[in-house]
Protein backbone atom coordinates (compact mmCIF):
# COMPACT_ATOMS: atom_id res chain seq x y z
CA UNK A 1 0.00 0.00 0.00
CA UNK A 2 1.03 3.74 -0.67
CA UNK A 3 1.29 5.32 2.98
CA UNK A 4 -1.31 7.52 3.47
CA UNK A 5 -1.11 11.29 4.84
CA UNK A 6 -3.58 13.05 7.34
CA UNK A 7 -3.43 16.25 9.64
CA UNK A 8 -1.76 14.30 12.19
CA UNK A 9 -0.85 10.72 11.17
CA UNK A 10 0.71 8.22 8.23
CA UNK A 11 -0.93 5.22 7.58
CA UNK A 12 1.08 3.08 6.75
CA UNK A 13 2.07 -1.31 6.08
CA UNK A 14 3.64 -3.03 9.12
CA UNK A 15 7.67 -2.81 9.52
CA UNK A 16 9.64 -4.73 11.97
CA UNK A 17 9.97 -1.59 14.31
CA UNK A 18 6.41 -1.93 15.45
CA UNK A 19 6.47 -5.48 16.79
CA UNK A 20 7.10 -4.43 20.44
CA UNK A 21 3.97 -1.93 19.68
CA UNK A 22 1.85 -4.66 18.21
CA UNK A 23 2.63 -7.33 20.65
CA UNK A 24 1.38 -4.86 23.77
CA UNK A 25 -1.81 -3.58 21.88
CA UNK A 26 -2.51 -7.42 21.58
CA UNK A 27 -1.96 -8.37 25.05
CA UNK A 28 -2.94 -5.20 27.27
CA UNK A 29 -5.79 -5.78 29.38
CA UNK A 30 -7.35 -2.75 28.58
CA UNK A 31 -6.84 -2.71 25.28
CA UNK A 32 -8.10 -6.27 24.89
CA UNK A 33 -11.07 -6.16 27.57
CA UNK A 34 -13.52 -6.86 24.82
CA UNK A 35 -11.81 -10.08 23.41
CA UNK A 36 -11.16 -13.61 24.89
CA UNK A 37 -7.75 -14.02 24.01
CA UNK A 38 -4.43 -12.21 24.63
CA UNK A 39 -1.42 -12.70 22.31
CA UNK A 40 1.90 -13.41 23.41
CA UNK A 41 4.48 -12.23 21.46
CA UNK A 42 4.93 -15.41 19.02
CA UNK A 43 1.55 -14.99 18.22
CA UNK A 44 1.25 -11.25 17.48
CA UNK A 45 4.53 -11.35 15.88
CA UNK A 46 2.46 -14.15 13.04
CA UNK A 47 -0.70 -11.52 13.11
CA UNK A 48 1.44 -8.80 11.93
CA UNK A 49 2.98 -10.72 9.37
CA UNK A 50 -0.32 -11.75 8.64
CA UNK A 51 -1.47 -7.94 8.42
CA UNK A 52 1.38 -7.00 6.67
CA UNK A 53 1.09 -9.50 4.22
CA UNK A 54 -2.80 -8.69 3.17
CA UNK A 55 -1.85 -5.49 3.03
CA UNK A 56 0.77 -6.47 0.62
CA UNK A 57 -1.47 -8.39 -1.59
CA UNK A 58 -4.71 -6.39 -1.47
CA UNK A 59 -3.51 -2.73 -1.21
CA UNK A 60 -5.71 -2.33 2.18
CA UNK A 61 -5.79 -3.73 5.51
CA UNK A 62 -5.21 -2.86 9.34
CA UNK A 63 -2.50 -0.74 8.59
CA UNK A 64 -0.35 0.97 11.14
CA UNK A 65 -0.67 4.27 13.00
CA UNK A 66 2.00 6.39 12.91
CA UNK A 67 2.25 10.26 14.46
CA UNK A 68 3.80 12.16 11.84
CA UNK A 69 5.61 14.84 14.03
CA UNK A 70 7.45 11.64 15.96
CA UNK A 71 7.12 8.19 13.99
CA UNK A 72 5.95 6.92 17.00
CA UNK A 73 3.65 3.71 16.02
CA UNK A 74 0.79 3.85 18.18
CA UNK A 75 -1.39 0.90 17.04
CA UNK A 76 -3.76 -0.30 13.89
CA UNK A 77 -6.59 1.33 11.68
CA UNK A 78 -7.85 -0.28 8.36
CA UNK A 79 -10.16 -1.77 6.55
CA UNK A 80 -10.59 -5.45 6.42
CA UNK A 81 -12.45 -8.21 5.12
CA UNK A 82 -15.34 -9.79 7.10
CA UNK A 83 -15.17 -13.65 5.44
CA UNK A 84 -14.78 -14.51 9.61
CA UNK A 85 -17.88 -13.23 10.21
CA UNK A 86 -20.72 -15.90 8.26
CA UNK A 87 -23.89 -13.51 9.12
CA UNK A 88 -22.74 -10.75 6.59
CA UNK A 89 -22.85 -11.14 2.78
CA UNK A 90 -19.67 -12.48 0.46
CA UNK A 91 -17.37 -9.19 0.01
CA UNK A 92 -18.73 -7.05 2.97
CA UNK A 93 -15.88 -4.51 4.25
CA UNK A 94 -15.49 -3.12 7.73
CA UNK A 95 -13.62 -0.84 9.02
CA UNK A 96 -11.52 -1.14 12.75
CA UNK A 97 -9.07 -0.03 14.50
CA UNK A 98 -6.83 -0.88 18.16
CA UNK A 99 -4.61 1.75 20.29
CA UNK A 100 -2.62 1.90 22.36
CA UNK A 101 -4.03 3.05 25.40
CA UNK A 102 -1.99 6.34 26.02
CA UNK A 103 -3.42 7.72 22.72
CA UNK A 104 -7.12 7.11 23.17
CA UNK A 105 -9.23 10.04 23.91
CA UNK A 106 -6.86 12.01 21.33
CA UNK A 107 -9.08 12.08 18.04
CA UNK A 108 -6.65 9.42 16.40
CA UNK A 109 -9.13 6.90 15.39
CA UNK A 110 -11.37 8.96 14.05
CA UNK A 111 -8.91 11.01 11.97
CA UNK A 112 -7.59 7.66 10.67
CA UNK A 113 -10.95 6.04 10.13
CA UNK A 114 -12.38 9.16 7.65
CA UNK A 115 -9.01 8.26 5.72
CA UNK A 116 -9.98 4.75 5.46
CA UNK A 117 -13.35 5.63 4.35
CA UNK A 118 -12.20 7.72 1.72
CA UNK A 119 -10.33 5.12 0.41
CA UNK A 120 -12.96 2.27 0.58
CA UNK A 121 -15.31 4.41 -1.21
CA UNK A 122 -13.30 6.36 -3.76
CA UNK A 123 -10.47 4.21 -4.45
CA UNK A 124 -11.73 0.74 -3.74
CA UNK A 125 -15.36 1.79 -4.62
CA UNK A 126 -17.58 0.47 -2.28
CA UNK A 127 -21.09 0.56 -1.87
CA UNK A 128 -21.09 0.30 1.76
CA UNK A 129 -18.58 -0.16 4.78
CA UNK A 130 -19.32 -1.74 8.17
CA UNK A 131 -18.04 -1.64 11.95
CA UNK A 132 -19.11 -4.21 14.46
CA UNK A 133 -18.02 -4.80 18.75
CA UNK A 134 -18.70 -5.86 21.55
CA UNK A 135 -22.22 -4.57 22.77
CA UNK A 136 -21.27 -3.13 25.50
CA UNK A 137 -17.86 -1.43 24.03
CA UNK A 138 -19.37 1.60 24.10
CA UNK A 139 -15.63 3.61 23.21
CA UNK A 140 -16.07 1.88 20.08
CA UNK A 141 -19.42 2.84 19.08
CA UNK A 142 -18.88 6.20 19.79
CA UNK A 143 -16.27 6.35 16.83
CA UNK A 144 -18.75 4.70 14.82
CA UNK A 145 -21.23 7.27 16.01
CA UNK A 146 -18.70 10.06 15.16
CA UNK A 147 -17.74 8.60 11.50
CA UNK A 148 -21.54 9.38 10.19
CA UNK A 149 -22.15 4.97 10.46
CA UNK A 150 -26.04 3.88 11.46
CA UNK A 151 -26.75 0.92 14.35
CA UNK A 152 -28.27 -1.75 12.35
CA UNK A 153 -29.95 -3.82 15.40
CA UNK A 154 -31.73 -6.65 13.40
CA UNK A 155 -28.29 -7.18 12.14
CA UNK A 156 -26.55 -7.58 15.39
CA UNK A 157 -25.34 -11.11 15.77
CA UNK A 158 -23.52 -13.52 17.66
CA UNK A 159 -19.87 -13.60 16.83
CA UNK A 160 -18.69 -17.26 15.61
CA UNK A 161 -15.03 -17.05 17.17
CA UNK A 162 -16.11 -15.88 20.40
CA UNK A 163 -15.88 -19.13 23.07
CA UNK A 164 -18.99 -20.28 25.16
CA UNK A 165 -16.86 -19.52 28.02
CA UNK A 166 -17.20 -15.38 27.22
CA UNK A 167 -20.94 -14.71 26.68
CA UNK A 168 -20.76 -11.45 27.85
CA UNK A 169 -18.95 -10.89 24.76
CA UNK A 170 -20.45 -12.93 22.06
CA UNK A 171 -23.41 -10.71 21.21
CA UNK A 172 -21.99 -8.03 18.55
CA UNK A 173 -23.65 -4.69 17.46
CA UNK A 174 -23.36 -3.82 13.81
CA UNK A 175 -23.22 0.02 12.23
CA UNK A 176 -23.35 0.83 8.60
CA UNK A 177 -22.17 3.76 6.47
CA UNK A 178 -23.26 3.85 2.68
CA UNK A 179 -21.39 5.75 0.02
CA UNK A 180 -24.60 7.90 -0.61
CA UNK A 181 -24.68 8.44 3.19
CA UNK A 182 -20.91 9.16 3.26
CA UNK A 183 -21.27 11.51 0.38
CA UNK A 184 -24.32 13.38 1.65
CA UNK A 185 -22.43 14.01 5.42
CA UNK A 186 -19.20 15.28 3.12
CA UNK A 187 -20.84 17.70 1.35
CA UNK A 188 -22.73 18.99 4.33
CA UNK A 189 -19.15 19.90 6.20
CA UNK A 190 -18.31 21.83 3.50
Amino acid sequence: MKPMRTERLILRNWEDRDRALFHRINSDERVMEFFPFRRDRTAADAKMDEFRDWIAEDGYGFAAVEIAATGECIGFVGLLDTDHVPSLPAGTIEIGWRLAPEFWGKGYVTEAAEAWLAFGFETLDLEEIVSFAVADNHRSTAVMKRLGMSADPSSDFDHPSIPDSHPSLKRHVLYRLSRQDWQARKRAAR
